[in-house]
């Protein structure tokens, strides 16, 4: 592995732990995200001669804090530093220095990060945005993406979302359990997104992103500790492990993504399956549905299922319908469509999502599954332009490349793609 390699990897999975803990000093969002860029800039030029940090996030947490002091000199509001010497070798000062750091619970830091992004100050889409910038680092492309928004308008969202923190002269500590309890929601919904950012990745990008499907469900473990009777958190916590499981099968040895239904289920982690059942079954019995309930209900659903044949499509079209009810969207549209295309054929699916393509017009996976549908149902042309469309609109390469695989097997034999299925989605 490369220099730059490991050292982005262990950049991006320290990030959150290391603003939350820089913010509890700072009390300023600039001043935190600032610190952890300096620390970040000396991490690249002397971890590569020195070796990697036994804890590369208190390193970070300790060279980012000197940084900020000299910048903003605030000296006499922070506890006497170590010189540089003692974090930045690989000496046992440096792991005394990250007990100590342990021992004051700076990872829960983390959390405290989430609630105050989440602040009630702000609009809901904001708080989300907010937390995806600071807590993980994502761009504002990838944010605008899991949005399906355009970037100047998520920049302009997350702009005004600092902007009223900071007018609003939020306390940076951790809420209390009313607040908590207010703000749920929109944490939730940010460890959701953190997850499929990392898991949406593929080709180059998959290791590098693979850091925040790991802290999103540490982060949802550490939300089911305080709030350990919330049946949704048990539903998000169960959803995140279970698609989680199906990893090490996802893409191939080239990197070229494996669908659903050809994945080798042996290859699946059958513990993070394990906790996932255990813990959507301990919350179905609560009987207060949700949308991340029925989301891992349906997850369930596949992992339960032996062999692709084995899968109970219509349990799956039902709680589908259900997560329509709960949580309308286009998206939840098009995943149904996959199961109705199971349990009535293409032509009902297809019917289904025509009417969704002015609202999924910039949306890869709804032409994919399009052209899949029309391809099953023979017309071969318009499947050919609408994996042309989602060649188009693929998000890396890996998604391209197998649309790309479709394309031209329709090209070369259209009377036999007459007969292929549609996919799940991976």
């Amino acid at each position: 592995m490369s220099d730059m390699v490991w050292i982005n990897a262990a950049l991006t999975a320290a990030r959150p732990q290391a603003i939350g803990a820089l913010l509890r000093y700072f009390r300023d969002l600039d001043t935190a995200e600032e610190a952890f860029q300096d620390a970040c800039l000396r991490a690249l030029k002397t971890w590569p001669k020195n070796g990697p940090p036994r804890d590369p996030t208190a390193w970070l947490i300790f060279v980012g804090r000197n940084a900020a002091i000299d910048s903003v000199r605030k000296r006499s509001k922070q506890e006497p530093l170590p010189a540089e010497e003692l974090v930045s070798d690989l000496n046992d000062a440096e792991s005394d220095l990250a007990e100590r750091l342990d021992g004051s619970d700076y990872r829960d830091d983390v959390l405290r990060l989430l609630f105050i992004c989440c602040h009630p100050e702000l609009p809901q889409t904001q708080q989300i945005a907010l937390a995806l910038r600071i807590v993980s680092g994502l761009s504002v492309k990838q944010i605008a993406r899991a949005f399906l928004v355009g970037e100047s308008a998520m920049e302009q969202r997350i702009t005004r979302a600092k902007a009223r923190i900071a007018q609003a002269d939020v306390p940076f500590e951790t809420p209390g359990a009313p607040e908590r309890a207010e703000r749920l929601a929109a944490v939730a919904a940010m460890i959701y997104l953190v997850f499929n950012e990392g898991y949406s990745a593929s080709g180059d990008s998959a290791p590098m992103r693979a850091p925040l499907c790991d802290e999103a469900i540490r982060l949802a473990r550490l939300l089911l500790r305080l709030f350990q009777t919330e049946p949704e958190i048990m539903g998000l916590t169960a959803l995140l492990l279970l698609q989680h499981s199906r990893t090490p099968a996802r893409f191939d040895a080239d990197g070229a993504v494996v669908l659903l239904e050809d994945q080798d289920r042996g290859l699946w982690n059958r513990k993070l399956i394990a906790e996932g059942l255990a813990l959507i079954d301990k919350a179905i019995r609560h009987r207060q549905r949700g949308p991340y309930q029925i989301q891992a209900a349906i997850a369930a659903l596949h992992v339960r299922a032996a062999r692709p044949e084995d899968t109970d499509w219509a349990q799956i079209d039902l709680l589908y319908a259900a997560l329509e009810e709960l949580q309308p969207s286009p998206v939840v549209t098009l995943n149904r469509a996959v199961a109705v295309a199971k349990v009535l054929g293409p032509a009902a699916a297809l019917e289904m999502i025509e009417p969704l393509a002015p609202r999924l017009s910039g949306y890869f996976h709804f032409f994919g599954v399009r052209g899949a549908l029309l391809m099953q149902l023979g017309r071969a042309d318009e499947a050919r332009e609408a994996f042309g469309q989602a060649i188009a609109k693929a998000n890396t390469a890996a998604e391209a490349a197998h649309i790309r695989m479709h394309l031209d097997r329709l090209m070369k034999d259209s009377d036999a793609a007459k007969t292929t299925p549609v996919k799940s989605v991976v």
